[in-house]
């Protein structure tokens, strides 16, 4: 039954009575066309209610007409950004790439000229396709924004962008591709020569401490060899600094030679050098150095006597409790030993 049959209707004659419920019901359909200025007389509390419902339509529609303007608005400011974001990027070398995220279609691509009509398959076939499309597409935006690298052809790095946004009514994804080729390898340059003496091309002092840190702390057993070039100072002095840098070099290549390349090699200063060994290794490393030595002092490299000093200690893993200033003090008392014995042999290569 209806919620108005226990309600009480006026009293009035039936001829008159069916002359207002037929006007109402004109005024039902003209309120269901979205005409909410009717209002209804003469049938009481029916009356009553048609014109409440009325006036919360006519609410309801100005809550309705002001959520579509703000909709409208947001989409507005939306496709404000998008062509500003599009402008920006049009003419510059990065990639810009917008992808449905339902459909998993680029929707623009900044490297293809837009038509009326956007062609979703046209990056396909694209000459500036990347090679990496593929995980563009994949990328689903549950974390609204992301910052990664990834490696394409030819040895080429890229870093990407990637973010949510609405683009022509469409939740889609923004990825911004820039090559930073160019930085990796300005990156890995300047890493190389931050850890490589310019001098002989081996490590340097720097990378043989962080390297020696490493390896402390985390106890790991290694040999290590200290080498004093001796009579660089001698060789400077009466044939020159460029014999000099000549002399340094073939007691570089005779000792890295000599040793596999994953081994550290190290200058820690003019003539002072470092060699890193894994493993407790000493008596083999100390009939090795002896051999080199052999082979550096009675070899006929230049027109005078070259030699070197060496002093060889453990690194004993867990059990060590010493510091790399400590092991080095102690490499050098015992490099000192051997500089004596090579001062007797060649006085005049070492008289200072």
């Amino acid at each position: 039954m209806s919620s108005i049959d226990n309600k009480t209707l006026p009293e009035e004659e039936p001829q008159e009575f069916h002359a207002n419920l037929k006007q109402l019901m004109l005024k039902l359909y003209q309120v269901a066309e979205g005409d909410y200025t009717q209002r209804s007389v003469g049938l009481g509390e029916l009356s009553d209610a048609f014109n409440k419902m009325a006036e919360q339509l006519k609410e309801r529609e100005k809550l309705l007409k002001e959520k579509l303007a703000d909709a409208q608005s947001h989409a507005e400011a939306t496709e404000g950004y998008n062509e500003l974001l599009v402008e920006l990027l049009s003419r510059r070398n990065e990639w810009l790439l917008v992808v449905d995220i339902d459909s998993k279609e680029i929707v623009y691509c900044n490297k293809k000229k837009q038509r009326e009509i956007v062609q979703l398959s046209f990056c396909r076939t694209c000459k500036n396709r990347l090679s990496f499309q593929n995980e563009l597409l994949k990328w689903d935006g549950k974390e609204q924004y992301k910052v990664w690298e990834t490696e394409g052809d030819n040895d080429k790095y890229y870093r990407i962008t990637s973010f949510l946004i609405e683009w022509k009514e469409r939740k889609s994804c923004v990825h911004i591709v820039v090559d930073i080729t160019d930085e990796k390898r300005m990156t890995s340059s300047l890493t190389s020569k931050a850890y490589h003496d310019a001098g002989t091309g081996i490590k340097n002092r720097l990378f043989f401490e962080e390297y020696m840190e490493m390896i402390l702390r985390e106890k790991q057993k290694a040999t290590l060899c200290y080498l004093d070039l001796d009579g660089l100072k001698y060789v400077n002095d009466k044939f020159g600094h460029q014999e000099g840098d000549i002399y340094i070099q073939c007691f570089v290549e005779l000792i890295r030679g000599s040793f596999r390349s994953g081994d550290t090699f190290a200058r820690i200063g003019g003539d002072e050098f470092c060699l890193v060994l894994t493993g407790g290794i000493k008596e083999l490393i100390e009939r090795k150095m002896a051999e080199l030595l052999c082979e550096f002092q009675t070899g006929e490299f230049r027109e005078y006597r070259c030699s070197f000093s060496y002093g060889i200690v453990e690194i004993s893993g867990e059990e060590n409790e010493l510091s790399l200033k400590e092991l080095l003090q102690e490499a050098d008392e015992v490099m000192y030993k051997c500089k004596r014995k090579n001062k007797e042999k060649y006085p005049e290569l070492l008289r200072n």
